[in-house]
């Protein structure tokens, strides 16, 4: 492991110093290489699969570790949409000249060697490989044991496409043992070798390396979101937006888990959005004005509003306007993704300002959680801190800086 370190310290300094358009050329390149390796990435995949069911994984877990051709090309394709973005590296972001004739420019420089510790998800190694790549950076890549053979498989791939393109194959390594040994190892910066982690899991996982790690963390350890839905809420727009932000993948970290009703509009809005849930499949746990609303609600513990289910299942409450919203959300929430259902600008505003969350979002599904929908060609995480990355991690948070000064023979008196 050390010397996985001090081999991606090398590259990630041939990397800082690589042209765009080289890092780009080893974009296209992994990504034809992910789609030429379908066939063996699919069969590793099953071998995953097939050990995960025998050990009595079932549900979210099954989905997010299983791929598909489908889902191959899209990880391809989000390669190449990484490829596409502006090369981070080397931009200037701000300029300005001092009375003294100095020029002063602050410029996008890579962050170093970026670790990745990820679980189930397999199609992590691509996007973590090329995100990183595209900010310049080395990475080292530890996947979770179930899905160590198809990450081991996507890796292979994606380090033939680096080769192809004549870019150095240490600046993005996997290590393929599941041994947790390798996780201490990392945490503990690998010699100095490792400049940020980036965990990709459960809260247990999160946890661990948020107590342990010797060097910075980009991570969030719960997805405890909210949709409010306010007394200036169209009805049909508010149910389209809570049954999307519930059940189109109850599994991800953008899934709405609470959902928070305006006691103004009760009466009206709240029987027809549990109806509606409860009738896609979703259990509801209520408070006493949600269960009056259907008898199929179950009574919320005050556990409930704490949890993240990445299940079918939903926390639901009413609340006293938009300050009682901020007010549970203050409480309750994760500081990940918060929405609110208005036509009321002024409520949407005041939402907007008050929810101290990564993502808010107004009148929009919180499933839009997610660094391709916001451009930046996938992501590598979500932050949910306050320094220096947060929301979804993509090539551009991936960057530090460093100030160039330009002068003409100036001296300080």
């Amino acid at each position: 492991m050390a010397d996985m370190g001090r081999r991606a310290r090398a590259a990630s300094r041939t990397l800082a110093l690589t042209a765009p358009e080289a890092k780009t050329q080893a974009l296209h390149a992994a990504a034809a290489a992910i789609r030429a390796s379908a066939a063996e990435i699919l069969a590793a995949n099953a071998g995953d699969v097939a050990k995960a069911k025998a050990d009595g994984m079932t549900g979210s877990f099954l989905d997010r570790l299983t791929l598909t051709p489908a889902r191959i090309a899209a990880m391809a394709d989000g390669v190449e949409q990484v490829a596409a973005l502006p090369d981070p590296v080397g931009e200037v972001t701000e300029s300005w000249t001092r009375p003294n004739g100095l020029k002063i420019e602050r410029v996008r420089t890579p962050l170093g060697v970026i670790g990745v510790i990820y679980e189930s998800r397999p199609n992590v190694t691509a996007d973590a490989a090329a995100l990183c790549l595209r900010a310049g950076n080395a990475v080292i890549l530890r996947g979770g044991s179930d899905s160590i053979a198809s990450s081991g498989a996507i890796h292979r791939a994606f380090v033939a496409g680096l080769a192809a393109a004549g870019l150095p194959e240490d600046a993005v390594q996997f290590v393929a043992v599941a041994d947790r040994a390798a996780v201490g190892l990392m945490l503990a910066g690998l010699d100095n070798n490792m400049d940020v982690i980036v965990p990709r899991g459960g809260k247990s996982l999160v946890a661990r390396v948020q107590s342990d790690a010797r060097v910075p963390v980009f991570a969030h350890l719960d997805g405890i979101n909210h949709v409010y839905v306010d007394k200036a809420a169209d009805l049909d727009m508010a149910k389209t937006v809570v049954l999307n932000a519930k059940m189109r993948r109850t599994g991800v970290c953008g899934a709405a888990e609470t959902l928070l009703v305006d006691q103004a509009v009760a009466a009206t809005h709240l029987k027809p959005l549990v109806e509606m849930l409860i009738d896609a499949g979703c259990e509801v746990r209520g408070d006493d004005a949600v269960q009056a609303a259907d008898t199929r609600v179950k009574p919320a513990t005050p556990q409930d509003w704490d949890t993240e289910y990445l299940d079918a299942i939903i926390a639901a409450k009413v609340v006293d306007g938009v300050e009682g919203a901020v007010a549970h959300i203050e409480a309750h929430g994760s500081h990940h993704t918060d929405s609110i259902v208005t036509q009321d600008q002024a409520a949407a505003d005041r939402f907007l300002a008050e929810v101290d969350s990564a993502i808010v979002l107004h009148n929009a599904s919180t499933q839009f959680a997610d660094g391709g929908e916001f451009g930046f060609g996938g992501e590598i995480g979500i932050a949910t801190g306050r320094m220096h990355a947060r929301g979804p991690v993509g090539a551009e948070q991936l960057t530090s800086f460093k100030y160039r000064i330009h002068g003409s023979g100036q001296t300080r008196p």
